[in-house]
């Protein structure tokens, strides 16, 4: 199946196009179908916002369409950054900047209560209006500063998993703390909450598509 991955985040275009295109489907990008759109992320949730964008450029493409609303939700800061996570330092996609506020925000939380998952909901929707949406989430902490590597983008480097991948799909306890942006992809998908949506997507989908 031709699919339209709808982000104009490259970071999640890209783990968006390697687990999709694991799944056997093929993948085409805004840039490749010549889309420049930009919806109002309106909703209260990570479902509702998924729906917006995967609504908005199903009907510009055309194709059967995959969009993503996800973010960061702490404990201690009550579900924050959750929905404004891509522009929790006021404007949108400054991965920096909201990563400093982040730790800011947090400066004085103590280890033991830096508990925090990441969310993310994809929404999959046919042209004639139907539509799934999946949600998925990975349970971890807080880190106190950065723990940048070769991987990730957003809150990764800020972000320790519970888990950490084996292979394509086994896990295991993320016992080294490394973060998000230290896990190779693959280790990422296992565990993560984009991958674990898309996952439950994957099992649901053929079921979907046979009720047409």
């Amino acid at each position: 199946m031709i699919v339209c991955a709808a982000s104009n985040n490259a970071g999640k275009l890209k783990e968006l196009r390697r687990i999709l295109e694991r799944m056997g489907h093929e993948v085409k990008s805004l840039r490749e179908l010549g889309i420049n759109l930009d919806p109002e992320e309106t909703g209260t949730t990570f479902a509702e916002n998924a729906r917006i964008k995967a609504e908005a450029f199903c009907k510009a493409s055309g194709l059967p369409t995959v969009a993503d609303d996800s973010g960061l939700c702490t404990d201690a800061l009550h579900g924050a950054p959750g929905v404004y996570s891509a522009r929790y330092c006021g404007h949108h996609g400054d991965d920096e900047a909201n990563n400093d506020k982040l730790l800011e925000n947090m400066k004085d939380v103590p280890a033991g209560q830096r508990g925090a998952k990441f969310v993310a909901a994809v929404c999959f929707i046919l042209p004639d209006g139907r539509h799934l949406t999946c949600v998925g989430e990975c349970p971890g902490s807080v880190a106190f500063a950065r723990l940048a590597g070769d991987y990730g983008f957003g809150y990764d480097p800020l972000f320790i998993p519970a888990e950490c991948g084996v292979g394509k799909t086994g896990r295991r306890p993320n016992t080294e703390g490394r973060s998000y942006a230290q896990l190779t992809p693959d280790e990422k998908d296992a565990i993560s909450h984009r991958g674990n949506a898309l996952a439950e997507m994957e099992q649901k989908l053929p079921g979907f598509l046979a009720e047409r």
